[in-house]
């Protein structure tokens, strides 16, 4: 019975921990992935590589866009 009680306490607070946590941001990572997995299964059956080639990337264009937009809205 005390188990029980444990045990349901702790999956309380860690389910209550979980919906505290920030939201990752992926701007541009998953239009990057696919991009990156089909140019990289068609370049060598390097699917996987390219798509975590093309999420870095993709990441990394939509960051410098959205600054460009802010500098401009200023």
């Amino acid at each position: 019975m005390r188990l029980h009680l444990i045990a349901g306490t702790v999956a309380a607070l860690a389910a209550g921990s979980l919906s505290m946590t920030p939201q990752a941001q992926a701007v541009g990572c998953l239009s990057g992935a696919v991009a990156g997995g089909v140019a990289g299964h068609y370049a060598g059956h390097h699917a996987v590589l390219g798509a975590i080639g093309g999420c870095a990337v993709g990441h990394h264009l939509a960051v410098q866009a959205k600054k460009k937009k802010l500098e401009e809205e200023q």
